[in-house]
């Protein structure tokens, strides 16, 4: 992680987004940007929760890990997009892991200042519960897309939220993925996954190279998918 001194840059996402009346006057001096590398974690699952932060470019992967280690995808998300909301409003420790899928920039505040200035907000609060709302709105979705849909349909919705489709990418449809890591993550064996994959190659939607995956046909994995995609 590293603090993005550019308050012209800051200023400028606040007015993207039409974050001025949600972060109102009081909260505006204890905004700061922040960035992080892909793979980079923005924040552990477990961890003590200080900070909300606001996703204002780039995409992060959202999973929870279980006490044995295995883990399993949730979600991956976009801007406009809020981490850390519901460990701030019920004052418990973070719940899943956040990392970046591509750059990220993020808006982060410390609880302490939305705690002194935003607890009778009325803005805020209301931005909040949408943003709670939706999420398990998104969460009944994912919990479905893992357990009713079969594992291809898992692995092309993966790919397909994992590929970096940022307009200046070279590698947009360049993946590289450990199939065990893919494996837990979308809820199925190693064994199970390599079976996918290569009846994927074989149908000419990806190819596999050493230690990652090249998407050759979008479109293809998309209807593959069905819509039912991970964001």
């Amino acid at each position: 992680m590293k603090e993005l001194l550019d308050q012209e840059l800051l200023q400028s996402y606040i007015k993207t987004y039409q974050l001025e009346s949600i972060f109102h006057e009081p909260l505006i001096p204890h905004l700061s940007l922040y960035s992080f590398e892909q793979g980079e974690l923005i924040c552990s699952q477990g961890e003590a929760s200080q900070s909300l932060y606001v996703l204002v470019k780039g995409k992060v992967k959202i999973y929870t890990s279980s006490p044995e280690g295995k883990t399993l995808i949730l979600s991956f998300k976009k801007p406009l997009e809020v981490i850390g909301d519901i460990e701030y409003v019920r004052g418990i420790d973070i719940i899943n892991t956040v990392e970046a899928v591509s750059p990220v920039c993020m808006i982060g505040i410390h609880h302490r200042w939305l705690r002194k200035y935003g607890s009778d907000h009325a803005p805020l609060l209301q931005f909040l519960l949408d943003i709670i709302t939706k999420k398990f709105h998104l969460k009944n979705n994912s919990m479905s897309l893992n357990i009713m849909y079969p594992v291809e349909v898992r692995l092309a919705s993966y790919l397909l939220s994992v590929s970096v489709d940022e307009a200046d990418s070279l590698l947009k449809n360049q993946v590289s993925i450990s199939i065990k890591d893919a494996a837990n993550l979308i809820g199925t064996s190693y064994r199970h996954l390599n079976r996918v994959i290569t009846q994927l190659c074989g149908d000419g939607l990806i190819e596999r190279t050493r230690g990652s995956i090249l998407v050759k046909d979008r479109g293809g994995l998309w209807d593959l998918a069905g819509g039912n995609i991970y964001e």
